[in-house]
């Protein structure tokens, strides 16, 4: 989270035009609501469309946000999908779907079972990412009769109270609140700045090691752990890409204890990568899949998903009020049937918009000496930002000031980890759309460069 401050940008703007509407708009909102995660930038949002966001004063920006990637398929969805919605609204908006039956959500989850692999069966709607992380984590510890949990350092599942157990990407999302649950955390394979100090891959796997050696035996009993939590690409962390081998590795010791493996697909999943699984791009199967972002076609909706054979709750041991509601499942159904109709054509132009995109990204990593890294699959990508090269220094200023101007002309980035940039745009942007965007920010980094 920056620091808000907004007058610099305000006052200095390169081609973002601020008025007074937009300045009443940030002071009321510091006025009346609880303090979030607000960018340091003053985007008052009042529309989007397709490949761009709109303010309230009229000015355009090319998104490479995505709304935290909850528009995997453009800005506003699709039109079909929000006709699909203003349909269902004009018969029933609510339908308490975990006390009455209906056939929408049930006719929803038939249609994502077809997207997994075989042996998932078992569906649970809920209301976002944390709370679709918050039943994971509770059927996990129900099917398995197991108290503990093994997640990672850099890890996001959410910020309620058992997902908030599991997350360990930056400590003023914990503070204050403990003590949490019983989860113990180890290092992810975050290889450009391994904390082992080796290179991969040469490393032998030091990270798979050391979670048999030390959490695993010295912490907490492996048969008394549940599951191991895991995003299959950190988001709020980094955006860092382990390898296969780290991936694999965690479902051997899975298999090898009797754990879970839960997959947190709620960012990196839903074609992101250029398959429906960002799992799948490392040839691992999960036990429970988590999903909610772009799942929901723009509407809350979280899900997550069991095998079969792990079997069924008992009559009331988890609910809730909203889960699977009427309008949501209807824009989420409707969505789902447009990626299944064009899955091939989709994950091919996410796999040519993400050669375009790394092409570029990686030219930046040639000849500025701000860029240290840039990793991510299929449309996931995120740009590490350091003071130089050779130190590694983080590149935080550095980022901060890469992402406010970016946005003064006109491109919308978000920050994510300690240093890095998220490039999240929709998966069918224009490709003219995307060169433009990574003109802005190749111009931005240049600048920065220059001053750094």
């Amino acid at each position: 989270m920056f620091i808000n401050s907004f007058a610099p940008i305000l006052n200095e703007s390169m081609g973002f035009k601020a008025d007074d509407r937009i300045r009443r708009a940030i002071a009321r909102d510091r006025k009346y609501m609880l303090t979030t995660t607000k960018e340091d930038f003053p985007l008052v949002v009042q529309k989007a469309s397709g490949d761009y966001i709109h303010d309230i004063s009229g000015n355009r920006f090319i998104d490479f946000s995505t709304f935290i990637s909850v528009y995997n398929f453009g800005g506003n969805s699709r039109k079909e999908v929000r006709e699909a919605i203003v349909k269902q609204i004009d018969l029933l908006m609510h339908n308490a779907f975990t006390d009455y039956y209906s056939e929408g959500p049930v006719n929803f989850a038939e249609s994502l079972l077809k997207m997994l692999p075989n042996g998932f069966g078992k569906v649970f709607f809920s209301n976002s990412g944390t709370e679709a992380n918050e039943a994971a984590l509770k059927f996990a510890r129900i099917f398995t009769k197991r108290e503990y949990v093994l997640a990672f350092y850099g890890a996001f599942h959410g910020r309620t109270y058992g997902s908030l157990s599991m997350t360990a990407s930056k400590t003023v999302q914990r503070a204050g609140v403990g003590p949490l649950g019983p989860v113990v955390h180890a290092p992810y394979a975050y290889c450009y700045r391994c904390p082992f100090k080796l290179e991969y891959p040469s490393c032998g796997m030091a990270c798979v090691d050391y979670i048999k050696k030390y959490p695993l035996s010295k912490e907490i009993p492996a048969n008394e752990t549940a599951a191991i939590f895991m995003e299959p690409i950190q988001g709020e962390g980094g955006y860092v890409v382990p390898p296969k081998e780290f991936v694999k590795g965690m479902r051997e010791i899975a298999d090898d204890n009797g754990m879970l493996l839960v997959d947190d697909e709620v960012q990196a999943g839903y074609m992101r990568t250029g398959k429906f699984l960002a799992l799948d791009n490392f040839g691992v199967k999960a036990d429970i899949y988590t999903f909610a972002k772009s799942i929901g076609a723009g509407l809350p909706l979280g899900v997550t998903v069991t095998r079969s054979s792990l079997g069924d709750l008992k009559p009331g041991s988890h609910a809730n009020t909203f889960g699977g509601n009427a309008a949501v499942v209807a824009g989420a159904d409707a969505l789902l049937g447009y990626v299944r109709r064009n899955m091939v054509r989709i994950e091919s132009g996410v796999k040519e918009r993400s050669r375009i995109a790394m092409k570029r990204l990686n030219e930046m990593k040639e000849n500025y000496e701000i860029v240290g890294d840039v990793r991510g699959i299929g449309l996931m990508i995120g740009i590490e930002i350091v003071k130089d090269k050779k130190s590694k220094i983080p590149g935080v200023k550095e980022r901060d000031a890469i992402i406010k101007r970016a946005f003064e002309s006109g491109l919308v980035l978000l920050p994510a980890g300690e240093c890095s940039i998220r490039i999240i745009p929709q998966l069918e942007i224009d490709k003219k759309v995307l060169e433009k965007g990574l003109d802005i920010l190749e111009e931005t980094i240049r600048k920065v460069s220059l001053t750094a």
